[in-house]
């Protein structure tokens, strides 16, 4: 449970997290021995044998109480929180004083049964998380001189050239040397098809090769690649708590105390007017009957539980605010390059003005394009493989990048940016084809340009039409020219397409979509990381991408297939319902049985059993936020 209840339930995972049999695990053995105390001592009871019912009513007390006396007490000198267990305790300790021994008894053993089954549904629901971690190998084949050796993952450093034989996992990102294989990325994307592999194809930390021996150059250090750093937004999902945490905390921190006052004016009024001990029985039942235990587990369960499935499939969520927000959006704006297009720009034209070939043009874009972040850089650079990297290199996001050739200072940057001059037209023209264009000026004189071509990801189309069946609008923003946003838009099924943007025009397009109804966001340049930021929800697509993109994001989707969105979309949506229900249901609870216990309705043992009853169905409520399906399919 949470700090309102008995223990902390929003913990990180860590490496340490493993399973332990049920039969060597306290958490279950403690309540089990208190049960069997329990039943043995209503036997004894039954069969007229009262002094040995005695003594196991308080074997089976003493037990159970163990699993959260202890705790509520050092909570309660330390801090002085009162939390859930402190009315348990009281509630034991009364129920004693009065002679109750059977019903402490009871209390203490189905309070225990509700804690273990708390741990264990939160252990189940972060099974999921702390799967990712298995994804990193131990340890590493390295060639060094000609002769492979295994170093330890962590000491992995960029350059070094690794051995991946089949059925081996990958410990960081790389690009194939030599080799062919299949790359299960399953684990990590979602996507159920390997990927076929040649030499000079980006791989992924944590992917698995199938059929092949290959040879990568390792990218990243062992210890800060896309899969650690999936694994530390995963690490960190439970940080930020949800709205619906917080108003469960909300309610149930002051209720609390709240109820040990009503139990005091109900025993101090009802001894006034009655019979003491009845009313301080009253009293003490109602501690157990206005316990917000149900409350307190209703939202953490559910979202440990949401955020543990969505990682399975390819969804990283940074906190269970994200995943409850996530869950309300009801519109999305989407970047164009990279995101809605396949991200596989290639260099389809080239224009240049009359002193300079298309090869120059090419090989001086090159330069500069080879230190760019931009995704429609590698169009470029693979034009033109063999260019020379330029010097004193600067980047403007959203405009171009600027640097220092034999041949003068080169500048390449987006026509709104840099004057096209007399190759207007040309450009226009290809603008209307549907192509991007870079511009090219040598000493700030234009002399080419470049129309690089990015196709339509092929389930676009199915995504912006499930999303407009599911009353989800739709905005693509782009830094791209207006002509060829809505010609791709078109294609797409976007008719509100916002283009000629810069990174500050898109967050400001956010800001302004999020103020009529909730936004997301979804890109995954450097370019995108203001609009992330400005969104409800930010979304970065494909967690190898941009750092930047993934730092301002609230949601990183580690797989390039558009189709996670209706999917993680519909898995928020479920789980928001199902902490609705979590509430709603706990709050009923308490209304139904607080009257019924002032009135004498219900004794203390039927408090109990009512009440932790509740607490269970609460839990396997919240564990159905676990139940996911295949991309592309409806969540179950």
């Amino acid at each position: 449970m949470n700090a309102v209840c008995c223990a902390p339930a929003e913990q990180a995972v860590s490496a340490g997290d493993v399973d332990v049999p049920w039969w060597k695990d306290r958490s279950v053995w403690v309540p089990v021995a208190s049960g069997v105390a329990f039943l043995a001592g209503l036997i004894c009871g039954w069969s007229g044998a009262g002094m040995a019912a005695r003594v196991l009513f308080w074997a089976g007390l003493l037990v159970g109480a163990s699993t959260f006396v202890p705790g509520a007490l050092r909570r309660l000198l330390s801090s002085g929180r009162v939390g859930i267990g402190l009315l348990m305790t009281i509630s034991a300790v009364g129920a004693v004083l009065l002679g109750y021994i059977e019903e402490a008894a009871a209390l203490a053993f189905l309070y225990s049964i509700a804690e273990a089954l708390e741990d264990k549904a939160m252990d189940r629901a972060r099974a999921g998380l702390r799967a990712l971690l298995t994804l990193v190998p131990e340890t590493a084949t390295v060639i060094e001189d000609g002769t492979a050796g295994d170093v330890p993952a962590s000491r992995l450093q960029i350059g070094q050239t690794l051995l991946v034989r089949p059925g081996e996992r990958l410990a960081t990102d790389g690009v194939v040397r030599r080799g062919r294989s299949s790359m299960d990325t399953s684990a990590l994307t979602g996507e159920s098809i390997p990927v076929e592999v040649v030499p000079d194809d980006q791989v992924l930390a944590g992917s698995i090769s199938t059929s092949g021996v290959l040879e990568v150059e390792a990218t990243a250090a062992g210890t800060d690649n896309s899969l650690t750093t999936i694994v530390r937004l995963v690490e960190h999902a439970q940080e930020e708590k949800g709205e619906r945490a917080r108003l469960a905390d909300r309610i149930a921190r002051p209720l609390v105390p709240g109820v040990i006052v009503l139990a005091a004016i109900v025993a101090f009024l009802g001894s006034l007017l009655g019979d003491p001990e009845q009313w301080i029985t009253r009293a003490l039942i109602v501690l157990v009957a206005a316990s917000p235990c149900a409350l307190a587990i209703a939202v953490p369960v559910t979202v440990v539980s949401a955020v543990g499935a969505a990682s399975r499939f390819g969804v990283v969520i940074r906190s269970g605010a994200a995943f409850e927000r996530f869950g309300g959006i009801r519109h999305l704006a989407i970047d164009k390059t990279g995101t809605l297009t396949r991200n596989q720009p290639t260099a389809a034209r080239v224009i240049t003005s009359p002193e300079v070939s298309s090869e120059d043009v090419l090989t001086w874009a090159a330069s500069l394009e080879q230190l760019s972040t931009h995704p429609l850089a590698a169009a470029i650079t693979a034009a033109a493989p063999d260019a020379t990297a330029a010097t004193d290199v600067s980047e403007t996001a959203g405009h171009g990048i600027t640097g220092t050739l034999s041949a003068g200072t080169i500048t390449v940057g987006s026509p709104r940016w840099l004057d096209p001059g007399a190759l207007a037209d040309q450009v226009e023209a290809l603008e209307h084809d549907g192509m991007t264009v870079v511009v090219v000026h040598r000493s700030q004189s234009p002399v080419g340009a470049i129309g690089i071509r990015d196709d339509l990801r092929p389930e676009a189309p199915e995504v912006i039409k499930t999303l407009a069946d599911r009353a989800v609008g739709v905005t693509m923003l782009t830094g791209d020219n207006a002509r060829t946003a809505h010609a791709l838009g078109a294609r797409a099924g976007i008719s509100d397409v916002q283009a000629q943007l810069r990174p500050a025009d898109k967050a400001a397009a956010v800001t302004s979509l999020s103020r009529s109804r909730p936004t997301a966001m979804i890109g995954d340049g450097i370019n995108d990381a203001p609009a992330l930021a400005a969104a409800d929800v930010g979304i970065a697509m494909g967690a190898a991408g941009s750092d930047a993109a993934i730092e301002a994001s609230d949601i990183a989707f580690t797989g390039d297939d558009l189709r996670l969105i209706p999917q993680a979309l519909a898995h928020s949506q479920r789980g928001r319902s199902i902490i609705n229900q979590n509430i709603a249901l706990s709050l009923l609870i308490i209304v139904v049985l607080l009257p019924l216990a002032i009135t004498g309705v219900l004794g203390l043992a039927a408090v109990v059993l009512v009440h932790e009853l509740a607490e269970v169905v609460v839990i396997l409520n919240g564990l159905r936020a676990a139940r996911t399906r295949a991309p592309g399919q409806p969540t179950s």
